[in-house]
């Protein structure tokens, strides 16, 4: 198997990175239909007739390692050839199989059709034929991604589309083909929505005079700066996915740092364990979708709220960590890809006992947060 890999591979420093592939739609119906023979292939055998399990890159931080680019100061998680195993014959696993199967079938369906869906159509989909298997959202989600990992083609190959909830504005240009072109800087309120479809994304030609791409955690802190203008006063691109990053988000952050490769990227998160959770899925992606990550890692820096930044911060302001937090600075901190600089601001964190929201920095004022995300740009206070 490692000679195969090896041999498949452009470098051999590559030998073990296994991704997802972006298909056309007969391309993956070809996949879904060799899936399908091996199975009837393996029932129908004279010797030994037996249900076949389905070999899926394993998705878990033991298979996961930190991928660097050549060409670039970007770093990414990256899977392995390594396998789980999804078998009708096992009670904990036997729905989890069958889900895979029904995935893939609406999926061929879907493709036959030329149509592109959101996970929450297809999960209502399943829900009305198979509610038996899908009770939830999360049973879809892990069904697609099992999928992905069992024909090594990405989400939107599939044709399944997550809903896109990200927004940005600033100084930037949208142009899509046969369509007027979109000034961000001009936008007001509205801001400009994020589609989910990567289809779309992918064609659109960018401009900009900007010099910096802020990336805000929340969507109320990105409304704040985008009713400050802070664009007009300190030359960037605002974006947010309010909140954990949605793929659509990731990927035109993505692609604004492939078009601007000179342009600086920084996050603004809460001083708390999920804060620096997010930097790390913008700039490395996630493990879940360890299959796709190199297509929209960032080298993101952190710009605030860090250690440093306490000081600014009003002691009645301050709260407990929660349980939930702990566990996610426990998960973080036995991650292989924790820069040192990240794992001291966490291990401070954890320390102290304390978290922050950036809204706290308002104690000083509502236009403090501008001044506050100007200074430390041009002090270079960021890591």
């Amino acid at each position: 198997m490692a000679a195969d890999v090896a041999a498949a591979s452009l470098f051999g420093a590559d030998r073990r990175l296994c991704s997802a592939d972006i298909l056309a739609p007969a391309e993956v119906r070809a996949r879904i239909e060799v899936a399908v023979l091996n199975f009837l292939s393996a029932l129908a055998s004279p010797t030994s007739p037996a249900i076949s399990v389905l070999p899926l890159i394993s998705r878990t931080s033991a298979n996961c390692s930190l991928r660097s680019s050549l060409l670039s100061d970007v770093s990414s998680v990256y899977l392995s050839y390594a396998f789980c195993k999804r078998s009708l014959m096992r009670e904990n696993n036997a729905k989890a199989f069958v889900r895979v199967w029904k995935v893939m079938e609406m999926c061929y369906k879907i493709l036959g059709e030329g149509k592109l869906v959101h996970q929450r159509e297809l999960f209502y989909k399943l829900l009305s034929e198979s509610p038996k298997y899908f009770s939830c959202q999360s049973h879809v989600n892990r069904a697609i991604q099992d999928v992905v990992s069992l024909l090594r083609c990405t989400r939107q190959s599939l044709g399944v589309m997550a809903s896109g909830r990200g927004a940005l504005i600033g100084r930037l240009v949208l142009h899509e083909p046969d369509e007027e072109q979109i000034d961000c800087s001009i936008l007001g309120a509205s801001r400009h929505a994020i589609t989910g479809d990567l289809n779309i994304l992918s064609k659109l030609n960018l401009s900009s005079d900007a010099r910096y791409i802020i990336v805000v955690e929340k969507d109320a802190i990105f409304q704040r700066l985008a009713d400050d203008r802070l664009y007009d006063q300190l030359p960037c691109i605002l974006i947010t996915a309010k909140g954990y990053p949605d793929i659509a988000t990731r990927f035109i952050l993505h692609r604004l740092s492939q078009t601007f490769p000179n342009m600086p990227i920084f996050a603004l998160v809460d001083w708390n364990p999920a804060g620096l959770a997010i930097l790390c899925t913008y700039k490395y992606g996630s493990i879940s979708m360890g299959l796709e990550s190199y297509r929209y890692a960032c080298n993101v820096k952190w710009l605030g709220l860090r250690g440093d930044d306490l000081q600014l911060i009003p002691e009645s302001a301050f709260q407990e960590l929660k349980p939930r937090d702990l566990q996610i600075a426990k998960s973080l901190l036995s991650s292989k890809f924790l820069q040192e600089s990240h794992r001291s601001e966490l291990t401070l964190l954890v320390e102290t006992g304390k978290r922050a929201e950036i809204e706290a920095l308002c104690s000083h004022g509502f236009g403090f947060l501008g001044k506050y995300i100007a200074r430390k740009i041009v002090q270079g206070d960021y890591i």
